[in-house]
């Protein structure tokens, strides 16, 4: 079960950790092992997900805003469909598709043998070799305004659905797909949190129902948790697009590298269980 403090520490790295890309998720697994606490399982991380993404709801107020007024608009009005702000709802649409079919195909093994360390470990070296990879050859010229399309839609949207496995990373799988078609990493960046929205909200809203029951943790250690990812998440996004407006991702591949091979140490001499 997951106690007050549990709650304050796994609220925190959410935080930290959700906009970064290095795997919030993971984070949270990874965490709780160290400290010799039960997996908090997928239902608890999805629901505390409901804090950092509250969080970019209010940072991105007025770009959703009008994302989500002009695309409703557009439904009965034709000379808005041409808007940007009109087709931005619908690559935000069609993105979502990927993870909302993988995601209820793949459910039982998302609760269970994704969860494992050593597959958890693996996929931050070889994701972070991969964001490394299209960090260093990408362009980084193009502007969503002008070339994002249902096919890059498309492309966004299975990046963010391989984030279904710890490690991954759901803003590092987007951003690097960004990257690979050349967008600048601003806009790669935020259409990877405006992409999220439906997802991480569905996720979230739909693992409520488990919260409470005798496999997921208690509401009260579940809310403190979703409040405090909330705050420390809003400072981490402003600080995040901040950073990456003028730095590589090189940081973020180092540490990506360096902990995924300390779980895969730590789980095969037995410091770390590969199960929660």
């Amino acid at each position: 079960m997951i106690g007050w403090f549990e709650a304050v520490v796994l609220g925190l790295v959410q935080g930290l950790t959700e906009f970064l890309p290095i795997s919030s998720s993971a984070h949270i697994r990874i965490v709780s092992a160290l400290l010799h606490w039960p997996d908090p399982g997928a239902a608890f991380t999805a629901v505390i997900q409901l804090g950092t993404e509250a969080a970019v709801l209010i940072y991105f107020r007025k770009e959703i805003w009008e994302i989500v007024s002009t695309w409703v608009r557009s439904l009965w009005t034709p000379a808005l469909r041409g808007e940007f702000a009109a087709r931005m709802g619908w690559y935000v649409i069609v993105g979502t598709l990927p993870i909302a079919i993988l995601g209820v195909a793949f459910k039982d093994q998302i609760e269970t043998v994704f969860r494992d360390l050593r597959l958890v470990g693996t996929t931050l070296v070889v994701f972070a070799l991969i964001l490394w990879f299209a960090d260093r050859t990408a362009r980084s010229t193009i502007t969503l305004e002008r070339h994002l399309d249902f096919v890059h839609a498309i492309v966004y949207g299975f990046a963010q659905s391989l984030a279904l496995i710890p490690g991954v990373s759901r803003s590092g799988g987007t951003i690097t797909a960004g990257l690979l078609l050349d967008y600048r990493r601003e806009d790669a960046a935020r259409y990877s949190f405006l992409l999220a929205m439906p997802a991480v909200l569905s996720s979230g809203l739909l693992e409520l129902t488990k919260i409470g029951d005798a496999q997921s943790p208690a509401w009260g250690p579940t809310l403190l948790a979703t409040v405090i990812s909330f705050a420390v998440g809003y400072a981490a996004v402003a600080w995040f697009l901040r950073y990456i407006s003028r730095h590589r991702f090189t940081a973020f591949v180092i540490y990506r590298i360096a902990l995924g091979l300390f779980v895969i140490f730590a789980v095969t001499i037995g410091w770390l269980p590969a199960q929660g």
